[in-house]
């Protein structure tokens, strides 16, 4: 499965095409608006504005853990824009586990695919990092912030 292949569609359902986005890192967070990580927002509109040369940050919301992402699209897009200013863009709402698990996080998380390493989404604000050519750099547990130099090290600036 190549990873610029995956579908996803963005919270007004149209199309992400991942390949468009060829030549720039992606940093993907599975998000929640009723979660204690939810002010990371705050930093991943940072990170989207200071980096965007070489950097899409994408979003995307996951209802999985403690049933902190209730919403509907519209209501998603609504908190993100009126609590935190987000511009950078926010997926469909996902499952990132289990039997539903959207093809995004089976590549993410399956070393098979990925050829990098196996994972499993522990929490809200999980981050995956990937290259400019599409390969899996790292994954990030929800404690690191956005603009950690774990994560920021592998962005040219």
């Amino acid at each position: 499965m190549n990873f610029y292949n995956i579908e996803i569609n963005s919270l007004q359902n149209s199309p992400i095409l991942l390949s468009d986005f060829k030549g720039k890192h992606i940093l993907f967070v599975n998000v929640a608006s009723k979660c204690g990580f939810t002010p990371q927002y705050k930093e991943l509109e940072e990170m989207h504005k200071k980096h965007s040369d070489n950097l899409v940050v994408i979003g995307v919301p996951c209802n999985q853990f403690g049933k902190q992402e209730p919403g509907n699209n519209q209501e998603i897009e609504d908190f993100c824009k009126v609590n935190y200013g987000v511009s950078f863009l926010i997926s469909e709402k996902i499952d990132v586990k289990g039997a539903n698990q959207h093809p995004l996080y089976t590549w993410l998380t399956s070393r098979e695919l990925n050829n990098k390493k196996s994972s499993s989404v522990k929490w809200n604000f999980q981050k995956y990092l990937i290259s400019p050519d599409g390969k899996l750099i790292d994954y990030y547990f929800s404690i690191t912030r956005p603009m950690s130099s774990k994560i920021t090290k592998h962005i040219k600036l």
